[in-house]
């Protein structure tokens, strides 16, 4: 396979389409090599049947069946995977390379299931994106089409045993976790891999701003289909340059898209009229919804996932805080970006950092194969753990009882004057403030490398000793650490600012600095240098206009000290003896996210070029003032080790 056409593009699940934009035809052709074959074992194995299934409000929606061609005598559990992405190929005689989670639960045989979300490929009636839950049997939502399905299944699918397990990844990770409020009786265990919890925190908003460099893939979710489909019914835009940041300059403020996206694309009109975290988007967050939940859930994420890492820390959280009766509820995060879990990866490198060897394939062996063989089949024991997380700087994955761990201790590190990051509050006499000037029409770069992607993934564990030789780039840093120190659990900023504008972003990033003699490893891509490596461990944007109110934004007072602040994700990291503790701060982060015109408008998604200007950003650390970090340290040995090997 030389090509891979926008035909095949938009048959394929966000984590194979994430891979083509980071794999070269080599690796794109063992790929399919290895799908052929993986088609033929399964079509060896498995009978396939397609069936329409109606919904209460009448409705049709297409599911895949794959049943197991050697009957046995004990009755078998089924797993329904939901997408909008397609369950391609279609016929009876077509098989994909995939059918479940993992190839390990294929090859023991279940009942595996897949169906077409409403208005989408082969399933009937209208799409929405996210679609909001409305609590009881109508109007329908995506918990009443899951009942539905759930319910043909156990009474139409023979030999099945009444249990069912829903899993998916990214989007299907959503539509799993949207079938847990309500859910129908014979659902018993649940796995949203990298779901999308709330549009306006995770995917394509963080905080509120808007994450531009999924702009290209609007298309995707953004027309109706007007008739079934077994293919795509919309096109990309046309890719003008093969540097994002070229591309996404050249676009120009973001009403210059209505050019590109009209009326038709009712997601794009959507994104328009609704900036600020109105009514709109809150009814398509499912947090609020996740009660009431007694059967076994697995959230499985990872900690380099740019998609969706907002969303299965805060799905498991509220699953625990709001469920006491729960069945069982476990956290898996570990060293992935976007559905790597779902892989064979080793050794296993994201970026230019290995992380060990066959560490998805131990997750599958050892976490999500046992997960449903035991709440499916009643086979083996539960999980041991509540939260099984990987420590990205020791490498190692360690369980604890409860994340965030109880005995984390919460202490403070400090933004100080002379780029110093330091575990004292600021004293009187040092200078009061570190200024840069950011500029919207010179952004800062999310990136070092040249190139188009369709979803960034590469950036979450990248070097940034790019962005610290910018002007517009402030960094603080500790020095060399003499003992190895351990953060596990979130991370709250508090920063105290000011600018010259009326509105502005501010991007904080905790990073992780080698010593400057450390050496290569065996798996270090060529041209890369880790000695005084910054790798970026944790980041994340806040729209400064969103400080006060996420729905009611408010401009800044030109040269007014203000407080501002959000939280960054989790993180698990180990910081070595002779490592450095960095912290930089900067006001752009482009394409990755659009810019801030830093003139407060209404509505930023209809700035003109005029609305953009420079602006004097100011982080205060003055005793009275004091940005800061406040973090999770574990003590010695916290968490039960666990072996990938």
């Amino acid at each position: 396979m030389n090509r891979v056409t926008l035909r095949a593009l938009v048959c394929l699940s966000p984590v194979a389409l994430a891979g083509l934009s980071t794999h070269g035809p080599a690796a794109l052709h063992a790929q399919q090599s290895e799908a052929e074959q993986r088609v033929a074992e399964l079509a060896g194995r498995y009978e396939k049947s397609e069936h329409r299934v109606e919904m209460r409000d009448g409705t049709s929606l297409y599911l895949a069946l794959y049943e197991p061609r050697e009957r046995r005598a004990e009755e078998l559990p089924i797993l329904l995977t939901r997408t909008p992405y397609s369950c391609n190929p279609y016929g009876p005689e077509q098989m994909p390379p995939r059918i479940g989670p993992n190839r390990l639960l294929e090859d023991e045989g279940y009942i595996f299931a897949c169906q077409d979300v409403r208005g989408r490929f082969q399933s009937e009636g209208t799409y929405d994106n996210m679609r909001p839950h409305v609590p009881g049997e109508l109007p329908i939502d995506e918990s009443s089409d899951t009942w539905d399905t759930i319910e043909w299944l156990v009474q139409n699918v023979p030999s099945n045993n009444g249990r069912v397990g829903m899993w998916g990844i990214s989007y299907p990770g959503f539509y799993a976790a949207a079938a847990l409020p309500e859910a129908h009786p014979a659902l018993v265990a649940s796995s949203p891999q990298a779901p999308i919890a709330d549009f306006f925190f995770d995917d394509f908003h963080h905080h509120g701003a808007y994450t531009l460099a999924y702009w290209f893939i609007t298309p995707v979710f953004g027309y109706q289909q007007d008739s079934l489909n077994t293919g795509n019914w919309f096109r990309f835009p046309t890719r003008t340059s093969r540097d994002g940041y070229k591309f996404y300059m050249d676009l120009g403020p973001l009403e210059n898209s209505d050019a590109v996206y009209d009326s038709t694309n009712f997601f794009w009109q959507q994104l328009v009229e609704h900036p600020n975290y109105d009514e709109f988007w809150q009814a398509r967050n499912i947090l609020p919804h996740l009660h009431g939940v007694d059967h076994a859930v697995l959230t499985v994420g990872g900690w380099y996932d740019a998609e969706d890492l907002y969303g299965p820390l805060n799905i498991y959280r509220t699953l625990e805080r709001e469920n006491p009766d729960i069945a069982y509820n476990g956290l898996v995060m570990g060293p992935w970006g976007h559905g790597d879990w779902a892989r064979t990866l080793s050794p296993h490198v994201i970026g230019d950092i290995e992380y060990g060897d066959d560490i998805s394939g131990w997750y599958q062996r050892e976490v999500e194969a046992p997960f449903f063989r035991y709440w499916l089949n009643g086979a083996g024991a539960p999980p041991e753990f509540d939260a099984l997380t990987f420590d990205t700087g020791s490498k190692e994955w360690r369980a604890f009882p409860a994340w965030p761990p109880v005995e984390a201790d919460t202490r403070t590190l400090y933004l100080r004057d002379d780029e110093v990051l330091s575990w004292q509050a600021p004293s009187a006499g040092e200078g009061e403030f570190t200024e840069y000037v950011s500029d919207p029409n010179e952004p800062v770069p999310y990136t070092d490398d040249i190139r188009f992607v369709f979803t960034p993934r590469r950036y979450m564990n990248e070097d940034q000793r790019f962005a610290e030789r910018r002007p517009d780039v402030i960094e603080f840093q500790t020095e060399p650490l003499e003992e190895e120190l351990t953060l596990g659990g979130d991370v709250l900023v508090r920063l105290q600012v000011s600018t010259t504008g009326t509105d502005s972003d501010w991007i904080v990033k905790l990073i992780d600095v080698y010593p400057d003699d450390t050496p290569n490893g065996e798996h270090t891509p060529e041209g890369v240098v880790l000695g005084g490596y910054q790798q970026m461990v944790r980041s994340e944007i806040f729209r400064g206009r969103f400080r006060d109110s996420y729905e009611f934004p408010t401009a800044f007072v030109p040269g007014e000290r203000t407080a501002v602040e959000f939280p960054l994700q989790d993180l698990l990291h180990t910081f070595k003896p002779g490592h450095r503790i960095m912290v930089q701060v900067q006001s752009s982060w482009f394409p990755l996210f659009d810019r801030n015109p830093q003139t407060f408008v209404p509505n930023i998604f209809e700035a003109e070029e005029k609305h953009f200007v420079k602006a004097t950003q100011r982080v205060w650390h003055t005793p009275a003032a004091a940005s800061r970090l406040e973090v999770k340290v574990l003590p010695p040995g916290s968490g039960l080790k666990m072996g990938s090997d």
